[in-house]
């Protein structure tokens, strides 16, 4: 055993000791992404990178992952070039791209995508990247997956007027998004949706690909649509989950989407959804529509659970309709605080407060207050519940966490077990008022 053991450390030592952090600047750098391996860094210089950044067939480990990294999203600059997409990702796998800054110049490119040529993608981690100037029309993604793609972690990014956002799957249902972490992001004012993950087919069967049931988390994300939604025909929710396959692997996957902030849409939905999904501790706020919509789009609603959500909507506040339900499947919508023109409909509906826009004000701090000073936490006293927790949250992604991410000490209805820490609740990032051009600190 101790002989085992030696080689095993010896194996680690040697895998370490190849590892390399690699220096490159906008004259070498192609070079050195070629060459890189398993635990190596390639560390890019200040300065404007013309050239994109492709990511093929990088392939390291879970221990020993490439990282490819700026030196800070105002410093290292990727700029599009037309009908090329700036960091293109092909057969890659266990790779971290960090600290750039992508501009899309207009362009018509992505800023991120992972081919549709390629075989898979996976365990991709997108982190600390700003994506701007990619809205040249609405087809134009900030960050885009059309190849199958598992594992991935979108942190901490800001997209802004992108023509969509993220958009991860493909409109066919073959280029499955499985098991991924979006958290902390903002995207602020896509042409488009901020954020789709589409709906699946069955699931082609690929080494490493994950077939049990799975968990895609969508938290703490900061997501504005500005005035310039498109309108009409191309109008679109500010994020919209599809269902997941119909039969065999990933036929139990959920949603479990929380502690996120959603305001303004000028045309549509700040939220649509189906298939199995989880929808709690989240802000709703649209001052001109609809905040929520579960309802069929490829499919129907089958599991669903919407509750500790504060809406305020003049359109509908929750909406769910044509759901398939039955022995196997339970829809919830308990606890939400709804103050909507149309509050609550459809679900298994308990313990919600629910009213007009304008009946916010006797329950929540600071309804009416633009971005940057609005308050939805509750009023000393208010929206508290002296009702057990039903067995069915238990099994939620920290579904014990207010919006706040504070453990709860007592029950209570909407995103607020208690007093908010701070304006709007924003951990992560200041919110732009969509009113100006420009970003506008609380």
């Amino acid at each position: 055993m101790k002989h085992l053991f030696l080689v095993a450390w010896c194996g680690l030592v040697i895998a370490t000791a190849q590892a390399a952090q690699i220096k490159a600047d906008p004259n070498t750098y192609l070079d050195r992404l070629r060459q890189l391996k398993p635990g190596d860094e390639l560390q890019l210089a200040p300065g404007t990178y013309t050239k994109g950044l492709p990511i093929l067939s990088l392939v390291g480990d879970a221990q020993r992952r490439i990282v490819i990294s700026g030196a800070g999203p105002n410093k290292t600059r990727l700029v599009a070039q037309p009908f090329r997409n700036t960091v293109s990702i092909v057969d890659a796998a266990y790779v971290t791209i960090r600290n750039l800054l992508l501009d899309g110049q207009g362009m018509p490119a992505d800023g991120i995508r992972a081919e549709g040529h390629a075989h898979w993608a996976h365990h991709i981690t997108i982190e600390n990247v700003a994506i701007v100037n990619h809205g040249a029309n609405q087809g134009y993604v900030g960050i885009s997956t059309k190849c199958p793609a598992w594992g991935w972690v979108i942190r901490n990014n800001r997209i802004v007027g992108a023509g969509t956002g993220m958009y991860l799957g493909n409109s066919d249902g073959r280029a499955p998004f499985v098991n991924g972490l979006i958290e902390e992001n903002l995207i602020v004012g896509s042409l488009g949706y901020n954020l789709q993950i589409k709906h699946q087919a069955p699931r082609p069967s690929l080494p490493d690909m994950p077939t049990g049931d799975n968990v895609t988390i969508i938290r703490r994300n900061v997501l504005v649509k500005a005035v310039n939604s498109s309108r009409g025909k191309d109008a679109r929710p500010s994020m919209l989950v599809g269902h997941w396959p119909l039969q065999g692997p990933g036929q139990y996957d959920r949603y479990d989407i929380y502690g996120n902030l959603f305001y303004g849409n000028p045309s549509e939905a700040l939220f649509q959804g189906e298939g199995n999904l989880a929808l709690y501790n989240n802000l709703f706020v649209n001052p001109t529509g609809d905040a929520i919509n579960i309802q069929p789009h490829n499919d129907v609603p089958k599991q669903v659970a919407v509750f500790h959500n504060t809406v305020l909507a003049m359109g509908n506040g929750i909406n769910l309709r044509n759901g398939l339900l039955g022995t196997e499947y339970r829809q919830y919508i308990q606890r939400n605080a709804i103050f909507a023109t149309y509050p609550v409909r459809g679900g298994e509906q308990a313990h919600n407060v629910i009213g007009d826009w304008a009946a916010a004000k006797k329950y929540l701090s600071a309804p009416t207050g633009k971005p940057g000073k609005l308050r939805l936490d509750p009023l000393p006293g208010m929206l508290l519940l002296n009702e057990p927790t039903p067995a069915w949250m238990s099994g939620l992604t920290e579904s014990d966490m207010d919006y706040d991410a504070r453990p709860s000490h007592h029950d209570y209805v909407g995103a607020y077990a208690e007093t908010a820490r701070w304006p709007l609740g924003l951990r992560h990032h200041q919110i732009v008022d969509v009113s100006s051009s420009g970003d506008k600190k609380p």
